[in-house]
């Protein structure tokens, strides 16, 4: 692992010194926990899921001023055979980047990152924490995040709930719908996943992906899969951080549309997560114009503009790294024409290689 370092005085003429991270998971992770712009995908499990999953090289940065860590920068290193590497923080990530304790820190932790990412002739360096700096070119007005604080009663969240929303989990609660939640059903869940990723013309994670994922976090990742009579027709796999239930990942049947599988899975993922002691519903990430987008927005969430910055060496272009380029929608339709064992098959391949770049 790289060896770069970076250092900087604090007022307090304490200097912050930055290095690679070293194993010190539980200093890490508390540091993270408590800290207002930790994440979940900031935690040192997240490194772990992915270097087992796909094999990805992680070069962790910490900060660290009178022996105490003040800030973690997560970055993974992506190769492909034809391109020069790629630094992001950090894969698969709706957001990463910086976490610091401060000023200081943070911008210890930045000039850390652009010296590794010219030492190791990285083309770009992506940070996902919705700030700016110095050397850094912003990329805003592309996606928008959907967050709304949980109310104490599942009978105040329901009527926080737009009217025609209300009408559609009641539509899948006459059908008689039925939600469970357990981490039992992995294989049951990746193939609803598989389902819509295969309609949406993207490839699928690899099963095991998942479960490395609820083997990780057995406190913060669960599922909950949404069945009709003995037929699993809808599912979620959601991370939970801090007093936030992040739904992550789902997927469902369309067949079953007309029972609102989703709206149903979503709402009793909210009565869940309020019993769970959440307090906040974070919808993720979603592009201006989309089906996502305009579901979110149906629900009573309003759109928070995310921003991400990305550093770019000498003379190369900003990559746009998104699901909007050309060429990537060209494979998408040609994606949704292949069988759906066939995507099974060849997608977790294909995400090993080039899907962290498009996420």
């Amino acid at each position: 692992m790289s060896t770069v370092t970076s250092s900087s005085v604090h007022p307090d003429s304490v200097v912050t010194r930055v290095r690679p991270y070293a194993g010190e998971r539980a200093q890490w992770d508390d540091f993270v926990r408590h800290t207002p712009s930790g994440t979940f995908f900031h935690l040192i499990g997240w490194k772990e899921v992915l270097e087992e999953t796909f094999g990805f090289a992680s070069r962790y940065l910490v900060a660290e001023r009178g022996g105490q860590i003040v800030g973690v920068l997560p970055l993974v290193e992506l190769r492909s055979a034809f391109a020069k590497p790629t630094l992001l923080s950090v894969p698969f990530a709706v957001e990463g980047g910086v976490c610091s304790a401060d000023a200081e820190a943070r911008l210890a932790l930045e000039r850390a990152a652009l010296a590794l990412a010219d030492e190791r002739g990285a083309r770009s360096l992506e940070l996902r924490d919705g700030l700016a700096g110095d050397g850094f070119h912003v990329r805003a007005g592309l996606y928008y995040r959907f967050r709304r604080a949980l109310l104490p009663t599942d009978e105040e969240n329901f009527a926080a709930i737009r009217r025609k929303q209300r009408r559609m989990v009641r539509v899948g609660q006459q059908a008689g719908l039925v939600a469970r939640v357990g981490s039992e059903d992995v294989a049951t869940f990746h193939d609803l996943y598989a389902r819509s990723v295969h309609h949406l013309g993207t490839p699928v994670f690899p099963v095991r992906y998942f479960r490395r994922l609820l083997e990780r976090f057995p406190d913060e990742c669960t599922l909950l899969t949404v069945w009709h009579e003995r037929t699993p027709v809808a599912g979620v796999l959601s991370f939970f951080f801090n007093g936030t239930v992040l739904p992550y990942y789902a997927g469902s049947r369309r067949e079953f549309f007309r029972y609102a599988v989703n709206d149903f899975m979503y709402w009793e993922l909210m009565r869940d997560a309020r019993a769970r002691g959440m307090r906040m519903f974070d919808f993720g990430r979603s592009k201006k114009g989309t089906g996502a987008y305009e579901f979110k927005c149906h629900w009573g969430f309003e759109p928070e503009p995310f921003q991400y910055r990305v550093y770019v060496r000498g003379r190369e272009p900003v990559p746009e790294h998104n699901m909007s380029n050309p060429n990537v929608q060209f494979l998408r339709r040609a994606w949704r024409r292949l069988p759906l064992s066939l995507t099974k098959l060849i997608g977790p391949l294909l995400v090993r290689r080039y899907g962290a770049y498009y996420t």
